[in-house]
């Protein structure tokens, strides 16, 4: 494709494919955990059955030549949005049922295979509708609103199941119905995605696909200069946060006297859906600008700092036990805000391991290892947190974040990758 083919008004559907790309995520990966936490489910289970459901991220590479080599990218990611909107209404009607549990993890399975073959299809064509400069300068819009998407999920949709807690006296209703209303709107970004997202595909590249077959795709992958010193770069980089992702909001919820704040769904909801995604546009927008200004390698440790360093903040929280919801509302804006800037960092350098001829693919295989590095620990943070209550907890999440920082002296990558070119 020329150059006039592609960057084709991406400002009109950037930020649109990156929050239908992070709802489904948030939904399934967090904010079940505060659904499961309100149905009476313990941290330990929690943790592990909301944590299998990574796996499709996880081996999603197993099916992303599919993805690559048949058809276009618009046409798979908006087959598999309504799939997710269809998953998420089973989701609600499963609820109110006495079999609850097992048939809305069924349900949180099918829309978790379908979300993760739509991750697939939107990076793809991401990295192919955008120029490689685009690329990086659009970073941290794509990485905004995909996080806007996750505090939506954590934060406003909490709010409404809360007040629908409140309002009928039941939380297995006010879930369901919460779920319901999600499922709608799904329905809805897929047709905002539908008319807002152009056609650049326009199968052109079919020749260049027939080039390489389904096997070369993993084989050139891992044949890549310095493959494995990244992937293990990927697997730790959120090696902290994929633990206190699961427990943050058990903490926040939790009593007093099991170590919690003893906060209300929609005051936990409150804090992330306004606050929170303050905090977390402004970092996300500053981490791709500052990238675009001076490459990956001037802000690389600075970044996983800032994702990383804010974790001690829970501890302190957890120590402490303020009754006030102004100390915790003030850790979230400060956690959000360095997840937002330290999370372009690592999109940028999964985009640099992806590059290739096959870069849906091998962005699919990149991701898929850093879903394991989130499912793994994230399957023991529940026990792990039930062990060491939660100011031990959030101690370890702190520690956990060393063996990222590391790494950082050994990954290779080029010194102004992504770095906007002055011209």
């Amino acid at each position: 494709m020329t150059e006039q083919q592609i960057d084709k008004r991406p400002w009109a559907w950037v930020p649109a494919l990156y929050f239908t790309e992070g709802l489904p995520y948030v939904i399934i990966i967090s904010l079940s955990v505060i659904m499961y936490k309100k149905l009476g489910i313990s941290n330990a289970d929690i943790g592990i059955y909301t944590s299998w459901l990574y796996l499709p991220w996880v081996i999603k590479p197993l099916w992303s030549p599919i993805v690559d080599l048949k058809s276009t990218k618009r046409k798979w990611f908006l087959g598999m949005q309504l799939l997710v909107a269809i998953a998420f209404l089973g989701v609600g009607l499963t609820i109110p049922t006495n079999n609850f549990l097992i048939l809305s993890i069924a349900c949180f399975w099918i829309a978790a295979f379908a979300s993760a073959t739509n991750d697939i299809a939107s990076d793809g064509y991401y990295l192919i509708a955008l120029s490689e400069k685009k690329q990086s300068f659009f970073l941290g819009v794509r990485s905004t609103f995909y996080r806007l998407a996750m505090v939506t999920g954590q934060g406003l949709l909490v709010v409404l199941a809360g007040f629908l807690e409140s309002f009928y006296g039941d939380n297995h209703k006010a879930w369901s119905f919460t779920m319901i209303i999600i499922a709608v709107l799904m329905i809805v970004l897929t047709l905002v995605n539908l008319f807002a997202i152009p056609k650049v595909e326009n199968d052109i590249s079919t020749v260049e696909k027939e080039k390489i077959n389904f096997i070369d795709v993993f084989i050139t992958f891992f044949q890549k200069k310095y493959i494995w010193i990244s992937l293990a770069f990927i697997l730790v980089y959120r090696l902290g946060e994929s633990q206190l992702v699961k427990m943050a909001s058990p903490f926040l919820l939790d009593s007093t006297e099991t170590g919690g704040l003893a906060l209300s769904t929609a005051e936990v909801g409150t804090i992330y859906g306004t606050f929170g995604i303050i905090a977390l546009t402004l970092g996300g927008i500053l981490g791709g600008i500052v990238i675009s200004m001076h490459g990956l390698k001037k802000w690389m440790l600075p970044m996983i700092l800032a994702l990383n360093l804010p974790n001690l903040l829970y501890a302190l929280l957890a120590f402490w036990q303020p009754s006030s919801v102004v100390f915790a509302t003030s850790v979230v804006i400060i956690e959000q805000f360095g997840y937002g800037f330290g999370f372009a960092a690592y999109l940028m350098f999964l985009i640099y391991v992806a590059e290739g001829v096959s870069k849906t693919s091998h962005y699919a295989i990149a991701t898929g290892f850093m879903a394991l590095g989130m499912m793994l620990p994230g399957m023991l943070s529940g026990i792990i947190q039930e062990f060491l209550g939660y100011t031990g907890f959030f101690l370890w999440v702190a520690i956990s974040a060393i063996p990222g920082i590391l790494l950082t002296w050994f990954i290779k990558y080029p010194v102004d990758y992504g770095k906007k070119d002055k011209s």
